[in-house]
């Protein structure tokens, strides 16, 4: 691989030496790559190996380049100029540039499974006439356009019947792009197929009862029908019955105040306007034929602590998603991802206890191989208490590019903008909220002090509600360790009015790092990623200590509290946990529990019939929480007639308290809740005193 780097004009202080050395490359330093020095960029394309150019500002001159010379290598781009090479600290990047070009040597994400949409172009227009139509010439040329009217609004003399028209009550708008489904209720006495917009209606309506959408205001009406004596074609009809109507389409567009979807991440495919903005005018001419996305999750529905016997645990996923794209089915015991309406943001992954949901494209292991490759690198080139900046692909990154840019104009300024700091380096993720406090945690075990989270508006607000919640557990985890300082954060930055406070942000002290970095990978399994990380964090802690308490909300680690007076060791709730921490024993009545499995979902308190389990949001650090320690056993109860051990002596008592003043539990009745399943069966068909079916 060849790796192309530029000064950009002599504006960045490169060291071609040093950056070589730690990619194990010889490189050239050049300062008009994507201009008189083009020559270069073009041998490396020739060549016919994958080349790096640290370059991201000419990315499509590049790219054109390449095209013009049939070349066919593969070419990243990486940017290292508003990213640490503006910046007031630049001469000491280096370390810093050497990780950002590292990393852009790593392979891709594998491919993974696509969700397909096609759209034929079929969009409906909800809103007033007069806007809706308005609306519907700016995209009757590319688009088969339906109206579906919400008043006349400022319609005009507009009279031609260009779109067909659709009228009455909106009941149900659902779907998503190509499979929208519109279901509404024809109660309006004007059949608008059959009119013919005289207008003969209007004139003769007294109450003006009738607008130019051709709909009755039933509640203006007073019943004259003068309109439909003056209505030659039959179009009006007041004793026609309301019927309910669907039909499908590809694209909507929505202009009413109140739209038909409120949340955050909208299906594709559904766009609003305010009859100003043209975009959503331009993205829906382009929304015609057939797209891809990534399957962006996977689901494990034997991991999953949503739900057992009808009873709810964990709903975190399903109360974290903007897109209204997860819903509950308790009876299959499982929650529901709809993947035409995931947007891919993998909050649900993040909050998700269990690691029943994982996110798909890219997968925490191919971040974890990013985030060891920046860590390292940097470390290896001299490098000290590294902050990692995790920010969105597309808000984020222009954010970081706007700093830099600032920066360099007030480079002679004494209090002029900082820029990105040598220690700090941006990681570009698909969405920021899509890696949680097991990655973090591994991130400060590779060697990181801080993990920040840079969010701007175009996150959902719970999505930054639930990463301060996952870091208060994780800050929570490594102060009680004794490391000091404040090793995560989440950086808020709507645009560029933002960027003074968050270029003092970005400089904040290092919080203390691990004495020595981790060298294990991120696994496949959210759990195990998040023990290999507990592991090497404890076995290096400045402070041992036992047990650590942890927030109330959002822990996904902790034990439980057992009333053994309550307790009858029904063993419910062992069926109930989906973690396997509570377990019994064959050979005794006993109750297990391994504390490094439990989720804290809640599962096993709903399910106790006798309310006797307690939850407890902590960290053991001792080993015993990886084994199954009994919390509870009791002696056996043995059946009166032939001495089988079959119940608990605790269980059997409480049943016979419960059922003694029971009419039929008296007598011989009682004596056989005494005796195991056999016996009872035995004394049933041999007591001389009962009644068999034969006597009847």
């Amino acid at each position: 691989m060849t790796t192309l780097i530029c000064d950009c004009n002599q504006t960045m202080p490169l060291d071609p030496k040093s950056l070589g050395a730690a990619l194990n490359e010889s490189l050239t330093l050049h300062s008009s790559l994507c201009r008189r020095e083009a020559g270069s960029f073009l041998a490396a394309v020739k060549s016919g190996e994958d080349v790096v150019v640290a370059c991201t500002q000419e990315k499509r001159l590049f790219t054109e380049l390449a095209d013009t010379a049939s070349a066919s290598a593969p070419i990243r781009f990486v940017n290292i100029r508003e990213t640490g090479g503006w910046s007031k600290d630049a001469a000491k990047a280096m370390p810093k540039l050497a990780a950002l070009l590292a990393a852009a040597h790593l392979p891709d994400p594998e491919p993974v499974a696509t969700v397909t949409y096609k759209s034929a172009g079929r969009v409906l227009i909800i809103g007033e006439l007069g806007a809706a139509e308005r609306a519907a010439d700016m995209l009757g040329d590319a688009l088969d356009v339906t109206l579906f009217t919400q008043g006349s609004g400022d319609l005009g003399a507009a009279q031609e019947r260009r779109y067909p028209v659709l009228g009455g009550k909106i009941q149900s708008l659902t779907g998503w792009l190509g499979a929208f489904e519109l279901t509404w209720l024809r109660n309006n006495p004007i059949d608008l197929d059959l009119c013919t917009r005289c207008n003969a209606c209007l004139a003769a309506c007294p109450e003006d009862a009738i607008g130019l959408d051709y709909q009755v205001d039933m509640s203006a009406c007073q019943s004259h029908r003068a309109c439909v004596k003056v209505c030659n074609v039959g179009a009006i009809d007041f004793n026609r019955a309301p019927e309910t109507a669907t039909d499908k389409f590809d694209l909507v567009l929505d202009l009413r105040a109140t739209p038909a979807f409120t949340q955050h991440a909208l299906p594709q495919g559904y766009l609003r306007w305010d009859g100003q903005d043209l975009k959503p005018l331009n993205t829906l001419r382009s929304l015609v034929g057939e797209f891809e996305k990534p399957k962006f999750f996977v689901y494990k529905q034997k991991l999953c602590a949503h739900s057992r016997n009808e009873k709810t645990g964990c709903t975190a996923c399903i109360d974290v998603c903007s897109a209204s794209a997860i819903t509950s089915d308790s009876k299959g015991q499982q929650i529901k991802v709809n993947p035409n309406l995931c947007v891919g943001c993998g909050t649900c992954s993040t909050v998700c206890p269990t690691g029943a949901m994982t996110f798909a494209y890219p997968r925490a292991s191919d971040q974890g191989v990013k985030f060891k490759t920046l860590l390292s690198t940097y470390a290896r080139n001299g490098g000290k208490d590294a902050a990692l900046l995790l920010h969105s692909q597309e808000a984020g990154s222009r954010l970081l590019g706007d700093l830099g840019r600032a920066a360099q104009l007030e480079r002679g300024a004494k209090d002029g903008t900082h820029g990105v700091p040598a220690r700090v380096l941006p990681v570009a993720l698909w969405h920021t909220s899509s890696l949680g406090l097991e990655v973090w945690l591994t991130a400060v075990a590779y060697g990181a002090s801080q993990v920040w989270v840079l969010m701007t508006d175009e996150e959902a607000p719970q999505y930054a509600e639930a990463l301060r919640t996952q870091m208060a557990v994780a800050q929570t985890i490594l102060n009680g360790m004794g490391y000091q300082g404040e090793h995560f954060k989440v950086l808020q930055a709507r645009d560029a009015r933002d960027l003074a406070e968050l270029d003092r942000a970005l400089r904040a002290a290092p919080a203390q790092v691990v004495s020595r970095a981790a060298s294990f990978a991120v696994q496949a399994d959210k759990r195990a990623t998040l023990e290999l990380a507990l592991d090497h964090l404890m076995a290096h802690a400045p402070v041992q200590a036992e047990v650590i308490a942890l927030p109330a909300i959002g822990s996904p680690l902790g034990a439980l509290s057992l009333n053994k007076d309550a307790c009858t060791l029904c063993l419910s709730c062992i069926n109930a946990c989906p973690a396997s921490a509570l377990q019994d024993n064959a050979e005794a009545p006993q109750l297990k529990f391994i504390e490094k499995n439990c989720v804290q979902c809640g599962l096993c308190v709903k399910t106790c019939p006798e309310k006797a389990l307690t939850l407890v949001p902590q960290l053991n650090l001792s080993p015993l929480r990886k084994e199954a320690v009994v919390i509870n056993e009791m002696k056996p109860y043995s059946c009166v007639r032939c001495s089988k051990p079959f119940g608990t002596m605790k269980a059997i008592e409480v049943m016979l308290g419960k059922l003694a003043g029971h009419s039929m539990f008296q007598g011989a009745a009682l004596e056989r809740l005494k005796m195991c399943s056999d016996c009872r069966v035995i004394d049933l068909h041999s007591a001389q005193n009962e009644s068999k079916i034969t006597d009847l």
